[in-house]
């Protein structure tokens, strides 16, 4: 047993998965606890779980059956594109004139893509665009509390 073990495919492709789970869930927790929104930890690193699955499936098809069948991987990313967008229309509700649950659908749109990106090796743009989200999920908020301060002093 040498680094040959770390080159099986089965092993990457499990790799994958965690990658993919852990780097949702990392988002999620933003939601979940900060925000206190329903869709949290577990439903974001499931979704980036889901996608990255999905991803890896259907390359996995395509390299095992190639020449048999035409298969393109990326018609499955569309899909779940499709399907994530689906979701997040119904995690948005509309009370009176104001739309909640904009953010937390952005949210699950972006795990989705984190989780193709992983399946598709894209590691480094996968946990770059992780990074710039917490970003803008947890720095953004302090920003805009900042302005609404601000505006509400002025309007008072």
């Amino acid at each position: 047993m040498g680094i040959e073990q770390f080159n099986d495919p089965m092993l990457i492709m499990f790799g994958k998965l965690l990658l993919a789970a852990f780097l949702g869930a990392l988002v999620g927790t933003e939601r979940g606890v900060v925000a206190r929104q329903a869709a949290g930890t577990r439903t974001f690193g499931l979704v980036s779980l889901g996608a990255c699955l999905l991803i890896l499936t259907s390359s996995y098809v395509d390299i095992t059956y190639m020449g048999y069948t035409q298969f393109d991987p990326t018609r499955v990313a569309a899909a779940i594109v499709q399907g994530i967008g689906f979701i997040g229309a119904g995690i948005m509700i509309f009370r009176g004139s104001t739309v909640h649950g904009i953010t937390t659908a952005a949210g699950l749109w972006v795990a989705a893509a984190l989780g193709i990106a992983v399946g598709f090796g894209l590691y480094a743009i996968a946990i770059f665009t992780t990074v710039i989200m917490l970003i803008v999920l947890f720095g953004m908020w302090h920003v805009e509390q900042h302005f609404k301060k601000e505006f509400s002093e002025v309007s008072e």
